[in-house]
């Protein structure tokens, strides 16, 4: 009970200040009159004054929290912010249930991009805002950004910190104090969100559709506010700005933030998982056009060329906007795509999956066994850029390996316990687990996640929580261990 009385000030705080990123969708919905700012204003209420109330009771108990407590303040805020997140939808979105409007909350917290809503294009302005902010602010982690000024409020924020930043190795820092690397990586992350939303307006966008997709472009989350996604503009010129930016989110925040401070661009030559990031996408485009122009699906190569680098890049990267119903492509491409989006983007980006750097990690494990057994007296460490990685580290990766196809199993038998067909249940499972977004079969990019049951609808909300945090911040909260002093 005493952790919960030591996060809760914090946690309060957090609520207060997240309250007020209501005052972008109010100021939309005013601009365009559509009738939503006055339930916005009730949900920005009872969310600041929930965090007032909280706080009020619990502010004397204030103190450096414990790791354990700042991987319980981290799932809380998730899992409570969806919460509260829910409510401008609950209050605008006609006929939403509770379940579907805390399952599209996870979705944009997450930056997943699962949607349970038709009718994306019919939506207020203020609402389609609502989501893509959510998106944006979950792609980087909105711990990270309370992190640069929880100083100020009297607590410390490495501990949160480290539960958040995904990655293997998350000991490393930018800068010697956590506050500093904090406001230097959302520095990045809204200079290229801006950057983006630009780019889009200038490729033919209107100002409204530019802002919410460079949110939920650069946060690797792919809500859109159509129904077809980019397909709705049927611009080349659009889907080169995706393109780009979405390469661009898939690499590590923290390279971009060192190519900034240096303004030098060898940081990015130096990252090894950039570079393996670029080569395997640029292999699949390749592959999959050829297969995609060979196989008669499109009448010639540049068509081919355009449809496959779109929907690999944005699969791969989890974003999970689409321009063509990838499913009806032959059979390869669209499990291909749906691989790529397990491990293509990198640690520290804001994309999902077991990350680049962890597969890399694997790939030179697995090498190293198959080279023991030919040479059993060598000594073989496993090396990334020509650094040995520690064996704690390859052990950790073995580990999260373990327990992320673990759960895609686990999660995939319930899901066909519950009746759904198998590559609905496994695609499914694949697509949050991983923050993809769409799947295959009746959760594919023609359709959505409204085809789900309500429990059905919880596994996957749950997945996605998982996969945002990393698997282990969230497991490590239901073991006995995690509670004993």
């Amino acid at each position: 009970m005493s952790w919960l009385l030591n996060i809760a000030p914090v946690a309060a705080l957090i609520a207060m200040a997240m309250s007020l990123t209501h005052l972008l969708p109010i100021g939309v919905s005013l601009y365009f009159s559509d009738g939503m700012a006055g339930a916005l204003t009730l949900s920005m209420a009872l969310n600041f004054c929930a965090g007032a109330i909280l706080w009020l009771l619990t502010h004397h108990k204030k103190r450096e929290l414990s790791l354990r407590e700042g991987i319980l303040l981290v799932v809380s805020v998730w899992a409570g912010g969806a919460l509260f997140a829910s409510l401008p939808l609950l209050l605008t979105v006609p006929q939403i249930t509770f379940t579907d409007a805390y399952f599209e909350a996870v979705s944009g917290l997450t930056a997943t991009g699962a949607t349970v809503i038709s009718g994306l294009e019919d939506l207020p302005a203020s609402i389609n805002v609502w989501r893509a902010l959510l998106q944006w602010l979950g792609g980087m982690g909105v711990i990270v950004l309370v992190v640069a000024i929880l100083p100020m409020l009297g607590v410390g924020g490495r501990q949160i910190s480290k539960s958040e930043i995904p990655g293997p190795m998350k000991d490393d820092q930018l800068t010697p104090r956590v506050t500093q690397t904090a406001k230097g990586l959302w520095l990045i992350y809204a200079a290229l969100t801006v950057v983006c939303g630009f780019a889009y307006h200038a490729a033919g966008m209107s100002p409204l559709d530019a802002l919410i997709h460079a949110c939920t472009t650069m946060s690797l989350g792919g809500f859109s506010s159509y129904d077809a996604s980019l397909a709705h503009f049927n611009s080349a010129a659009v889907e080169m700005v995706a393109i780009c930016f979405m390469l661009v989110a898939g690499i590590n925040f923290s390279t971009h933030f060192l190519v900034w401070r240096s303004r030098s661009l060898s940081a990015y030559a130096r990252d090894t998982e950039a570079r393996y990031f670029i080569l395997v996408i640029f292999a699949s485009v390749a592959g999959i056009a050829i297969l995609l122009y060979g196989s008669g699906t499109y009448p010639d190569p540049l068509t081919a060329l355009r449809y496959a680098a779109f929907n690999i890049i944005s699969i791969g990267t989890t974003t999970g906007y689409a321009t063509t119903d990838y499913t009806l492509w032959p059979v390869f491409a669209p499990m291909w795509i749906l691989f790529l989006g397990t491990f293509l983007s990198c640690s520290g980006s804001a994309g999902g999956g077991i990350k680049m750097m962890r597969a890399v990690i694997l790939y030179r494990q697995v090498y190293r066994e198959i080279k023991s057994l030919a040479h059993p007296q060598a000594v073989s460490p496993v090396k990334v850029a020509g650094q040995v990685v520690p064996d704690s580290v390859v052990f950790a990766v073995l580990g999260f390996f373990f327990v992320w196809v673990a759960l895609l199993v686990t999660m995939t038998l319930i899901l066909g316990w519950t009746g759904l067909d198998a590559m609905t249940a496994f695609s499914a499972v694949v697509a949050t687990l991983n923050n993809i977004g769409p799947g295959l079969h009746r959760v594919g990019p023609a359709t959505n996640f409204s085809v789900l049951t309500d429990f059905q609808t919880w596994v996957c909300a749950f997945a996605m929580l998982l996969g945002r945090l990393e698997l282990f911040a969230l497991l490590v909260v239901f073991t006995p261990a995690f509670w004993r002093k």
